[in-house]
């Protein structure tokens, strides 16, 4: 596992993050005409992340056998919407510009639970930013699309509670699927304010 750790270092300082910062040029340069997005960001999984998730296992069984090549967020972008209608419209964009190779909508299981929500995609690089492609750059990366209600919401929970080692109380949980009911109702709401806006300014 170091030496894992030592050849992702190795990538992650000399090629990954300036990877990242032209990967993020390069898609606010697709989409600065279009309305209604807050941001576009794009990062690189940390060492020790990377490392944590090759260690997943599926009943028993290690989930990856070549971390390196099948680990696919090594490099990451995020667009980040004002509201909802806007996340299916930016989405259509993204599939015009970018060859894809998933598409999954990050929905809670059930109609009665909140929880993280999120459109998700995995893309190929475009050789615009790879050229001829070396075997330290992986050939894809993953793309979320977001409300800002759904960042937000996210980007605490994932701090308060999937961080963190300790055993959550019933009374957190419990807290933190509210914040969440609470953040999908107001992603419901400003997106239906905008569109009987749009109607009467039509």
């Amino acid at each position: 596992m170091s030496e894992l750790r030592k050849v992702y270092e190795d990538r992650y300082n000399n090629v990954l993050v300036s990877l990242a910062d032209q990967l993020e040029t390069f898609i606010k340069e697709l989409f600065t005409d279009v309305q209604r997005i807050d941001r576009i960001v794009a990062r690189v999984k940390s060492v020790d992340s990377f490392v944590e998730k090759s260690k997943k296992e599926i009943n028993g069984k290690p989930k990856y056998t070549d971390p390196l090549n099948q680990i696919q967020d090594q490099v990451g972008a995020r667009i980040v919407t004002f509201y909802k209608d806007d996340v299916e419209r930016v989405g259509s964009a993204v599939l015009e510009y970018f060859r894809h190779i998933e598409e999954k909508d990050i929905i809670p299981e059930s109609e009665s639970e909140f929880g993280y929500f999120g459109k998700h995609y995995i893309l190929l690089l475009p050789l615009d930013i790879t050229g001829d492609l070396s075997e330290s750059i992986p050939p894809f990366f993953e793309l979320q699309i977001k409300t800002l209600f759904q960042h937000s919401w996210s980007e605490a929970n994932h701090d308060l509670g999937y961080k963190t080692s300790d055993i959550l109380s019933s009374d957190f949980k419990r807290r933190i699927a509210f914040s969440s009911a609470q953040a999908w109702g107001a992603d419901e709401m400003f997106n239906e304010l905008f569109n009987k806006k749009g109607q009467k300014d039509g």
